[in-house]
């Protein structure tokens, strides 16, 4: 068990590596000594990433890189890491460099002062990012906090330090589709703001594309909250009162003794209700799907590989594949056959 451990998920940061460590080294040392670990998890990186991590593996003990089967995605990747982490007090941070790594001595003190397991950073200006971005960020904070059941804070990040019990309460969830930030505000314990400035990314391009950024944002909503679900019963509502006001409407006309245009109408309340009905059966098969890849069990992540002379702790929702096979007996549990 070390003081702390730095989580960094990674895909294709080949460029932001070297000033990454560099940076998280003396923001660790100045906090803790050099009581700490750096875990950075390769989630299937297409550039040099791997091979840059498995250097400062060789050239620092106090690094443990961890190289996923595949790419997984950002949420798994950093459960991977906090799973495997060893750390009592645990600070996850993005490869990108937009969340100062200087700030985490500051971070600790806060903890200590109010006695909180969480500290999570609350972004009070967002460096280098277009306007569609922050606003569409400012949305989406406001409608999940609208919609979801739990408390989830406004423009906060995974950027966080967390104690060891909150970690193990957080690992006690094993869900397939992940959203970190709600997940450590539903467990509760003390958590406190922590207001920073984002800054630019350091170097390369943004990994959350607007495709990733709507499936993040919809397994957001739909793992915290049923809200999506009754959209279907205020729409029936609504529906009903539409066509209680059309039969009225109908009955005037037929009274009055006014044509009624049909085709046009007819096809429009069709298209409606056709709409409707698609839209629901979308909700409820987003819902279904998630059962089903529940239902099914898998492990959440798959590592292949893991470089460094300390190594990881013992995965829980995982499972970390043996690198080297014993040369009689190839084949055996998570091992990789050898001539």
């Amino acid at each position: 068990m070390t003081a702390l451990s730095i989580i960094v998920p990674c895909f294709n940061e080949e460029a932001c590596l070297p000033e990454l460590h560099k940076r998280l080294g003396a923001a660790a040392r100045s906090a803790v000594g050099e009581d700490y670990e750096l875990v950075l998890i390769n989630d299937g990186s297409r550039d040099g990433s791997w091979s840059i991590m498995q250097s400062m593996a060789e050239s620092d003990s106090r690094l443990v890189a961890i190289n996923l089967s595949r790419n997984h995605g950002h949420q798994l990747a950093l459960t991977a890491g906090l799973d495997l982490c060893r750390g009592d007090t645990i600070l996850i941070i993005d490869a990108d460099l937009q969340d100062p790594p200087e700030l985490l001595p500051a971070m600790i003190e806060a903890m200590r002062e109010s006695e909180a397991d969480v500290v999570y950073g609350v972004r009070k200006s967002r460096a280098g990012e277009t306007a569609f971005k922050r606003a569409t960020a400012h949305g989406f904070y406001r409608l999940l906090s609208r919609a979801t059941e739990v408390d989830i804070p406004l423009d906060a990040g995974d950027f966080r330090l967390m104690s060891r019990r909150a970690l193990e309460a957080l690992l006690a969830m094993p869900e397939q589709a992940r959203f970190i930030r709600g997940m450590v505000a539903w467990i509760g314990f003390k958590q406190v703001p922590f207001a920073y400035d984002r800054q630019e990314r350091f170097a390369g391009e943004t990994k959350y594309p607007l495709k990733k950024m709507m499936r993040f944002a919809f397994d957001a909503l739909t793992g915290f909250s049923s809200a999506p679900l009754k959209l279907a019963s205020h729409a029936g509502l609504a529906l009903s009162g539409l066509s209680l006001l059309l039969i009225l409407y109908i009955g005037y006309a037929f009274i009055a003794g006014r044509s009624i245009q049909g085709w046009t109408s007819l096809m429009l309340v069709v298209v409606i209700l056709g709409a409707v009905q698609m839209f629901v059966l979308a909700l409820m098969g987003e819902y279904i799907g998630r059962l089903y890849n529940e239902a099914k069990g898998r492990p959440l992540y798959i590592v292949q590989e893991v470089a460094g002379r300390s190594g990881p702790g013992e995965a829980k929702l995982g499972y970390v594949a043996e690198a080297i096979a014993n040369k009689d007996k190839p084949g055996g549990k998570g091992k990789r056959p050898t001539k």
